[in-house]
């Protein structure tokens, strides 16, 4: 749009401008080769994870050519001004992206002429290999930024360059640059490693059938559902919030995609019940973070913890839903407390359709959830059940008034494509980081010091690697913070739990046979003290005599190995938990500043609000640490999950001196140690119990009083505002 200062009327100019994303996908001629390119990578795709034979390398290898066509298109190199130089721009991008599929191609016809050679470089193997490197880098700056690309240029310097000049535990010898090009690209441990096979297996089949989901017309079926589910309680519009956010991130596996969805209906509604506008945009922010915390998608997250830890993808899944529920309601805790204190109002919506109706138009839309849970129990590979479940898409989508045609499914294969890229390229680079953390042994390393820096406590670890996942995901996407970390400190986690288990069973005196001959190698005199129960610190110190070397058996011989698996799904899931808080922590949280956006609210004091009602990621992986919610049995978990509920509560009613009506400043401050008595991990009932009893006995009373003088307490929060 031009405007002229004669002060006559502006005249729009269409130039059929393509210097951004959008406008390419808008445009004439760009538009529809991007359309079909994406349909053809979808296609390609669903070949690949149901019929194709091609080795995972090559498959791999044509993922990254695909996808990095598809973003050089989508996403400009730079925003050109004049229409030659949008040309120009487009040209070199066009250029790039046939350089991406040259690349692909090349490792498929002359991977066998690599090896034939013993893996010496000529000189298209040198051209091949720098191009895919830097191409990858170039793409990744384009989709997420510089942080990436310059701590991959940072890590793969370190181990060809600058990594012998480190001194100390850091100090690496160093590799050729021959060697670390190979394992960049055309050896398949770098870019075209684990992690891109993640990408184009597990990631992209769930997030295509979430784009069919939405194509068919899920998406407005979930936020009419959570309206009528809870949109006529007090404070109902935050209930909707929260509800539809958690039903739509569970298929999404997006924060901020949930945010933009969900926020443009939910902020809206909150602020006409009467919440304030910023207090609005904080819970629709906290409640889409929790989106990436609910099965079945994740945001990738429970892909790549299955390739990690090799427990199956539905048991990661069964045990991430009661810890992702837990959140949930704990956002929902936030919205009742403020409902209350700022008399929040029910909206009488006439027009919106009760449950019985919703239900009656929409129900075919769980049917697809229900596929795809009934195909994993069958015992189907994630792959597999993905692909059923788009199918069942299609069937179920005809018992709607508007069944899915074949222009709906062109455009859910094109969209799913599109959704995609990012996340693929992503996941490519990531793969250069991984590439050098193992081949370097870095982690390792990086967990040893983690350890010793905590003085072998566990909370000290976790408070580490919270600090650390805040500080790179101020640059870092979620899924890329959680690799980078889970590679890094998931092991010290894991074995910091372990061993708490180890010295549970000698404090209890149950320490099994074969794990007694470890200590009788390791200490032999203290042999006796294995018989009968002893206190913690003897425990401790009889742990201690235990040699690094025999660490790992002791653990095998004294825990089972599904419990040990267990244990290492609980350490990822603290870091995968963890990794979240970029979402609602400023100074960069992307989620918080979206919602912010709609809600017209500062962006800045919109993220401290999302972070303080985001508490729940801080709580709950104290319990994946200390408590059996993620290793125990279901009893356990259940049990662990009920008196959890009432001691965040607590916790929140502490935070924010209110419950159903303002508390005495004695009775906040009591709210913190009935909750923690709740929540801490001391295995008494009785305990438990008391707590439950003590806060339901506030929280009548506090009920109580609110609905004795609403007038006072209506003047009291005036007076405070």
């Amino acid at each position: 749009m031009a405007e002229r200062e004669t002060g006559e009327p502006p005249v729009e100019v269409r130039d059929e401008s393509i210097s951004d994303a959008a406008e390419r996908l808008d445009h004439r001629l760009i538009g529809p080769v991007i359309f079909w390119l994406a349909v053809g990578a979808a296609l390609i795709h669903l070949y690949f994870n149901t019929l194709s034979t091609l080795s995972t390398l090559w498959t791999s290898a044509l993922h990254f050519g695909l996808f990095g066509l598809i973003c050089t298109l989508t996403n400009p190199m730079l925003k050109a001004r004049s229409a030659a130089s949008q040309r120009v721009v487009l040209g070199v991008d066009v250029v790039l992206g046939l350089v991406a599929m040259a690349c692909a191609f090349y490792l498929i016809l002359f991977e066998d002429d690599l090896y034939q050679r013993g893996v010496n470089f000529n000189i298209a193997d040198w051209i091949v290999s720098i191009a895919a490197v830097v191409l990858i880098l170039e793409l990744a700056r384009r989709t997420v930024g510089w942080f990436i690309p310059l701590l991959c240029v940072v890590a793969l310097t370190y181990v060809a360059w600058w990594g012998q000049y480190v001194d100390g535990i850091f100090n690496f010898p160093g590799l050729s640059w021959e060697t670390v090009l190979f394992r960049s690209y055309l050896g398949g441990q770098g870019m075209l490693g684990s992690i891109a096979r993640i990408s184009w297996t597990y990631v992209f089949m769930f997030i295509l059938f979430g784009a069919f989901l939405v194509k068919s017309g899920a998406g407005d079926f979930i936020i009419e559902l959570a309206r009528c589910a809870a949109g006529r309680f007090v404070g109902g519009p935050g209930f909707v919030a929260v509800f539809s956010s958690g039903l739509m991130g569970s298929v999404s596996g997006s924060s901020v995609a949930n945010t933009v969805s969900t926020g443009v209906i939910t902020i809206p509604l909150m602020r006409k019940a009467g919440f304030p506008a910023r207090f609005a945009a904080g819970v629709e922010a906290a409640a889409s973070t929790g989106g990436q915390l609910m099965p079945p998608v994740m945001g990738a997250g429970a892909f790549i913890m299955a390739s990690y830890t090799q427990v199956s993808y539905l048991t990661i899944i069964g045990v991430a839903a009661l810890p992702a529920l837990l959140y949930f309601l704990s956002v929902a805790m936030f919205v009742r407390i403020e409902a209350k204190r700022s008399h929040a109002v029910k909206l009488e919506d006439e027009e919106a359709p009760t449950l019985k109706e919703v239900m009656k138009d929409g129900w075919h839309f769980l049917l697809p959830l229900v596929v795809l849970i009934a195909a994993l129990i069958y015992g189907f590979t994630p792959t597999y059940a993905a692909g059923i479940a788009i199918l069942s898409v299609i069937v179920a989508s005809r018992l709607s008034r508007h069944p899915m045609g074949f222009r709906d499914i062109l455009d859910a294969l094109a969209m799913g494509a599109r959704n995609i890229t990012t996340t693929a390229i992503l996941l490519i680079t990531v793969g250069l980081i991984v590439m050098v953390v193992s081949t370097t042994g870095i982690g390792n390393t990086f967990s040893l010091m983690i350890t010793d820096w905590a003085g072998g406590s566990l909370v000290i670890t976790i408070l580490l690697v919270a600090l650390a996942s805040l500080i790179l995901g101020m640059g870092l996407p979620v899924t890329a913070a959680y690799i980078v970390l889970a590679t890094l400190s998931a092991p010290a986690i894991y074995n910091l739990i372990a061993q708490g288990q180890v010295l549970e069973l000698l404090v209890n005196g149950n320490l099994p046979e074969q794990a007694k001959a470890i200590f009788m190698l390791a200490a032999p005199d203290k042999m006796e003290l294995l018989n009968a129960p002893m206190d913690l610190a003897t425990a401790q110190q009889l742990l201690a005599v235990v040699p690094d070397t025999f660490s790992t058996q002791l653990l095998e011989q004294a825990l089972s190995p599904a419990n040990l698996s267990m244990m290492l799904v609980a350490a990822h899931m603290i870091i995968f938990w963890l990794s979240q808080d970029s979402n609602v922590t400023p100074p960069v949280c992307l989620t918080a500043f979206a919602a912010a956006a709609i809600a017209g609210t500062p962006q800045m004091r919109t993220g401290f609000t999302a972070w303080k009602l985001a508490k729940g990621l801080y709580i709950v992986p104290l319990l994946f640490a200390y408590s059996p919610l993620i290793t125990g049995d279901f009893t356990e978990m259940i049990r662990v999950f009920c008196f959890a509920l009432f001691g965040i509560y607590a916790i929140i009613a502490g935070l924010e001196g209110y419950l159903e009506h303002k508390l005495h400043p004695v009775v906040r401050l009591l709210m913190f140690p009935i909750g923690a008595l709740m929540l801490w991990p001391h295995g008494q009932v009785l305990l438990d119990g008391a707590g439950v009893v003590i806060f339901l006995a506030i929280l009548i009373w506090s009920a109580r009083r609110g609905r004795a003088s609403p007038a006072l307490e209506q003047q009291a929060v005036r007076a405070e505002t």
